[in-house]
């Protein structure tokens, strides 16, 4: 629910509740705001925290979160104040945690603050998600600047040696609920306007452009019947090249032999999650999006952001490394080859019937690394102790 009235700011800090400054800059379009706003949101639910939220492009938020309103220069929204960054900025108290999200640069004002402030304040850059090994060994590092400053680095992972994965604290329980009922598949299906053959296996598709997509839809119109739900996006380009239309719209239908494909809306979080549950596959890009296609339980394709230098290749490699050890060899071997495929433009006919041969053990694998991952302490359980750890807050103060 939201509210715009002026926030007044709490007394001097009470220790077992800290003020928390959250700064997001926009980049990668929805991934960023997406991770900003579900740590702010699970701060505030789940750790009893004070959050502001500043972000530099409240209409991306506002497609992810019901309720944003993208003008309002101040709102709460589920107990996190949404402030808009704007490039002029204006003085403002100086928080006792202060985040910047993925490397952003905080106004110099602010910083300057930062260090007058004659209280204790904790400066943290939370980074990228990355499985590569280097991460344990830098998450939590200082980074010693100028004067009194002194920022952290908070790097979230898949071991108990990192800051762990964003997951609210019933998603799992939600999630057993939803596919444990099958009028609650139905309804969500319906509400798309989805109502798909009883054998189909369904498919979510929300990627980049992918060079090789028509030869994988000709090979989908074949055989077992598949139903594609494919949300706005980036790759509707390719999908509209394969029908032969000049445009999709949200809403329309098409079928092609076996394949049945959906065009649906960009949906909101929580409405994102509940197709992921959905399906009997994900293939997923960004971040935010990768993260929940885990907590699904579902086997998925991570479509990462391509990097000139080929960065990316070595982040996805390091990933399958963890992430296949869940699935037996034969299994495993085929997935590898389909995210490869898939990530490096190749054909993917041959990779994607192979994986199709192994379907009854993806299941049980995915679901096994869901599993593992959720025995590691969320970020926003962490984040809080490690902030508390660093103001050097006293037991007795939390009690």
């Amino acid at each position: 629910m939201a509210s715009l009235d002026s926030p007044s700011l709490p007394p001097p800090r009470a220790t077992a509740v800290l003020r928390w400054d959250i700064f997001c800059h926009v980049i990668d379009n929805y991934g960023d705001a997406g991770i900003a706003w579900r740590l702010a949101r699970q701060l505030v639910a789940e750790q009893g925290q004070q959050v502001q939220l500043w972000l530099d492009d409240l209409p991306v938020l506002a497609a992810l979160v019901p309720g944003v309103d993208e003008n309002a220069d101040r709102q709460c929204i589920d107990g996190v104040w949404l402030r808009q960054w704007l490039p002029d900025w204006q003085p403002e108290p100086v928080a006792d945690v202060v985040v910047e999200t993925f490397g952003c640069n905080i106004p110099a004002e602010y910083i300057d603050a930062m260090a007058a402030s004659e209280r204790p304040v904790l400066w943290l850059n939370l980074e990228y998600l990355s499985a590569e090994p280097w991460v344990e060994g830098c998450h939590g590092l200082p980074s010693k600047l100028p004067g009194n400053l002194q920022k952290y680095f908070f790097f979230p992972g898949f071991t108990d040696k990192t800051g762990g994965l964003l997951r609210e604290a019933d998603l799992l329980a939600q999630r057993d609920a939803f596919q444990g009922s099958k009028a609650e598949k139905i309804a969500c299906l319906q509400s798309y306007d989805v109502r798909p053959e009883p054998q189909a296996m369904l498919i979510s598709l929300f990627s980049y452009e992918v060079p090789a997509l028509a030869g994988w839809l000709d090979d989908l119109r074949e055989g077992e019947p598949v139903c594609l739900l494919i949300p706005q996006g980036r790759v509707w380009g390719d999908v509209e090249r394969w029908l032969g239309v000049e445009a999709l719209a949200v809403g329309e239908q098409y079928r092609r032999g076996s394949l049945t494909l959906h065009a649906l809306p960009f949906a909101a979080q929580d409405d994102y999650d509940r197709l992921l549950w959905c399906c009997d596959f994900n293939i997923v890009r960004g971040e935010d999006s990768f993260v929940r296609a885990q907590w699904s339980g579902r086997p998925f394709l991570w479509h990462i952001y391509r990097q000139d230098d080929d960065a990316h290749r070595v982040k996805l490699e390091a990933f399958l490394a963890l992430y296949l050890a869940s699935f037996s060899e034969t299994c495993g071997a085929a997935l590898r080859q389909f995210w490869l495929d898939w990530n490096t433009g190749a054909e993917l006919g041959d990779s994607w019937r192979t994986l199709r041969s192994e379907r009854t053990g993806l299941q049980p694998g995915a679901q096994r690394w869901c599993e593992a991952q959720s025995q590691h302490e969320n970020i926003s359980q962490q984040i809080v102790t490690f902030a508390r750890e660093g103001l050097i807050i006293a037991p007795a103060d939390l009690a």
